[in-house]
């Protein structure tokens, strides 16, 4: 599993035109994560022209199958959910909440190259969310032993969580079916969800992040069906200080 993990990353990196260096520490913009998630695709539609054309024709798929629309949004209440964490401890929102807002986000799995950006964002402006009083929730559908790879290979410090079927990212009306295309390109690349998540859905989260209330509601969502685009961290902890000031 770790081979595949790795084969994908290099393939990604190799793709983009850019060393492990450029890609994860380059300076490039105040916009950080913004800036890398560029360099990725860019790099990709220039060396991979096929594949790229075929997750872009996906990508406008999900977008155009209206989902981002019926996603939870600014003011909707949320589901309360409990999942488990990669050791297999249970993890409940609600008792989070008690403590302070949930800076809630989505990613695909850690063989996803442009996740690993926005988790690799998070980490570096953990210390100020949980400053603000934030703490930080990531869930993916992959199996707790996929999720350990994940945590691991990236040093994530905050919570992360494996959504079995998808099935919170469904309450949150953010699951999606992969294009078949998508997903026959993905295996191409040895990414083989049926095996990294333990079920034969073919299915993943959007690109999601929702900071939520003490009350459970929510204060400020990021939703896009472009899964090349993520939240930039700097505006989460915006979002924290106005929040905090209210």
């Amino acid at each position: 599993m770790k081979r595949r993990l790795i084969s994908w990353v290099l393939l990604s990196v190799f793709a983009s035109g850019l060393s492990v260096t450029e890609l994860f520490s380059a300076e490039t913009s105040t916009r950080q994560v913004e800036a890398e998630l560029k360099a990725m695709s860019d790099g990709v539609a220039e060396k991979a022209p096929e594949a790229a054309k075929i997750f872009s024709d996906g990508i406008v798929a999900v977008a155009e199958s209206g989902i981002v629309e019926r996603a939870l949004k600014v003011g909707d209440k949320v589901p309360m959910f409990e999942l488990p964490d990669a050791s297999g401890k249970i993890v409940k929102l609600n008792e989070l909440l008690i403590k302070g807002p949930v800076v809630l986000t989505w990613y695909r799995g850690g063989w996803c190259p442009y996740c690993n950006i926005g988790l690799k964002g998070l980490l570096k402006e953990q210390k100020q969310i949980e400053q603000l009083g934030g703490t930080i929730i990531a869930i993916s559908p992959e199996t707790p032993d996929s999720l350990n790879d994940t945590v691991k290979t990236n040093a994530i410090s905050f919570i992360a969580l494996s959504d079995k079927r998808n099935a919170t990212a469904r309450k949150f009306k953010i699951a999606y079916e992969v294009p078949e295309k998508s997903l026959t390109m993905m295996k191409a690349f040895k990414v083989d969800l049926e095996k990294r998540n333990g079920d034969d859905s073919g299915e993943l989260p959007l690109s999601a992040t929702y900071i939520i209330d003490q009350s459970g509601t929510i204060r400020w969502s990021f939703v896009d069906a472009d899964y090349r685009k993520r939240a930039e961290p700097s505006d989460i902890v915006a979002a924290l200080k106005k929040l905090k000031t209210k």
